[in-house]
C-alpha cells in the first residue's frame, strides 16, 4: 500500500466497461456464455450515457457528502438516489467494478427486461444512469478506512477519499472449489446461484456440492427444474439441520453422495460430466452431468471494516436501525449484510434505502439541504 502521506496520482476514473475486454471463456453464475473482465484491447460494451471523466492530478483528497464503497446493484442504486438528491456522490468502485453481475451472462429475473439482459450490460446501465446525475467513479480497491471521526477517511491505492457520510456496499463473494476446470466452466454449466440459474437446467441431470442448509435448500429447489439432482458432500455427516437432511433424503429426485469429492469438472465448450473421488479410499469415477452448483457458502467482503463495525457470526455486517450501522453517518447496503436473499433486486432496494437514510441523516446534521419528494 502506498504511503498515505505521499499518495500516488490516480488517473481519470474508468467509464462503464471502458478499456476492459470480455472473455467468454471464464464464465459467471449463468450457465451459458459466462463473462469475465480480463484486461485491455477488445471492443467495450457501449454505455447508454455517462458523465465526463474526473482526474485527480495531484493526489489531493477527494471530498464528498456521500462516499459509496462498492459498485454492484446496491452501490450503484445508492449512487443514483444520492446524485438525484444533489449530494454529488463519489463511488470507490473496486478494481473489478460492477460486482458479481459482471460475471453473469444472462439475467431473466430483474424487472423491466422481459427478454433478459446480460449482467455487464445491466451494470453498465446502472452506472451510466448514476453518471448522468453527476456521480464520480474511481475504479480502485479500498486498502483501509478510518471511521473514528467525521469526516470519514478512506484510502484506495494511496488516494485519500473524505466523506461526510459513507455507504458500504461491497457485497459478498461465493466460495468455490478452486479447481481450474471449475473456473474455466463457470457460466458454462457451473454456477453458484440456484435461484438465478436453476431455470436453465430444466430436465437435466445436475449436481450440488455442499453439506449445509444452503446446499440442501438449493438441491430441493433445483428439483423444480432438473430431472435429477445429485448432492455431493466430502464428509459422511452433514452440517445441515435435521429437518433439511430429512427433507433432502425424502425427495425422490435427489440422490445423496456422502464422502464424495469433485476432482474435475469435465467439458470443453460446456460442462458435460464430473470426475468424482471417494474421500475414503481415493478411487475415482466419471459420471455424465450437465450442471454443477457450488453451495459451500459465501464470504462477505468486510475485511477492511471489521475493526470498526459489528459483524454477525458469519462475518456479515450488522445494521441496527434500517440501514444504519453503529457509527452515525455510516450506512450498510446489499449482500455485505444479506446472507438470506443475495439477489440483484434486493441489493438494489437496499441501495435506495441507504441513500435515503444517508440524505436524511445529512439533513439532520445540517450538512445537506432538504430534498424535495421529486428528487427520489
Amino acid at each position: 500500500m502506498t504511503d498515505q502521506n505521499h499518495p500516488e496520482p490516480v488517473d481519470a476514473p474508468a467509464r462503464p466497461s471502458g478499456d476492459r475486454t470480455i472473455d467468454f471463456g471464464a464464465g459467471g453464475s449463468a450457465p451459458f456464455g459466462g463473462l469475465s473482465i480480463v484486461g485491455d484491447g477488445a471492443p467495450e460494451a457501449t454505455p447508454l450515457a455517462g458523465g465526463p471523466s474526473v482526474a485527480v492530478a495531484d493526489g489531493a483528497p477527494v471530498e464528498t457528502k456521500v462516499l459509496i464503497i462498492g459498485s454492484g446493484p446496491a452501490g450503484l442504486t445508492a449512487a443514483i438516489y444520492a446524485a438525484r438528491a444533489n449530494l454529488e456522490p463519489v463511488v470507490v468502485a473496486g478494481s473489478a467494478p460492477g460486482g458479481q453481475l459482471m460475471l453473469t451472462s444472462e439475467i431473466e429475473n430483474f424487472p423491466g427486461f422481459p427478454e433478459g439482459i446480460d449482467g455487464p450490460e445491466l451494470m453498465n446501465r446502472f452506472r451510466a444512469q448514476a453518471e448522468r446525475f453527476g456521480t464520480r467513479f474511481y475504479d480502485l480497491d479500498v486498502d483501509r478506512v478510518d471511521l473514528s471521526t467525521r469526516p470519514f477517511r478512506v484510502w484506495a491505492r494511496g488516494q485519500e477519499f473524505v466523506g461526510q457520510s459513507v455507504i458500504l456496499a461491497t457485497g459478498a463473494s461465493a466460495l468455490w472449489l478452486n479447481l481450474e476446470s471449475e473456473q474455466r466452466l463457470r457460466g458454462r454449466g457451473v454456477s453458484a446461484c440456484a435461484t438465478c440459474d436453476g431455470f436453465f437446467f430444466r430436465d437435466k441431470e445436475i449436481a450440488v456440492v455442499g453439506g449445509g442448509d444452503s446446499a440442501m435448500e438449493e438441491a430441493n429447489y433445483l428439483t423444480r427444474f432438473a430431472s435429477k439432482v445429485h448432492l455431493l458432500h466430502r464428509r459422511d455427516g452433514f452440517r445441515a439441520s435435521k429437518i433439511m437432511i430429512d427433507r433432502t433424503y425424502a425427495n425422490p429426485k435427489i440422490e445423496v453422495h456422502p464422502n464424495t469429492v469433485v476432482a474435475e469438472v469435465l467439458g470443453d465448450a460446456f460442462m458435460d460430466g464430473l470426475r468424482l473421488r471417494d474421500a475414503r479410499d481415493g478411487s475415482e469415477r466419471t459420471v455424465p452431468m450437465e450442471g454443477l452448483f457450488i453451495a459451500i457458502g459465501h464470504r462477505p467482503n468486510t475485511e477492511v471494516f471489521r475493526d470498526w463495525l459489528e459483524t454477525d457470526e458469519q462475518g456479515y455486517l450488522t445494521a441496527h436501525e434500517h440501514t444504519a450501522s453503529r457509527i452515525a453517518g455510516v450506512f450498510i447496503a446489499g449482500d455485505v449484510a444479506d446472507h438470506r436473499y443475495r439477489q440483484a433486486i434486493t441489493a438494489a432496494g437496499d441501495g435506495a434505502r441507504a441513500a435515503i437514510d444517508a440524505e436524511r441523516w445529512l439533513e439532520a446534521e445540517g450538512i445537506a439541504e432538504h430534498a424535495t419528494q421529486t428528487a427520489w
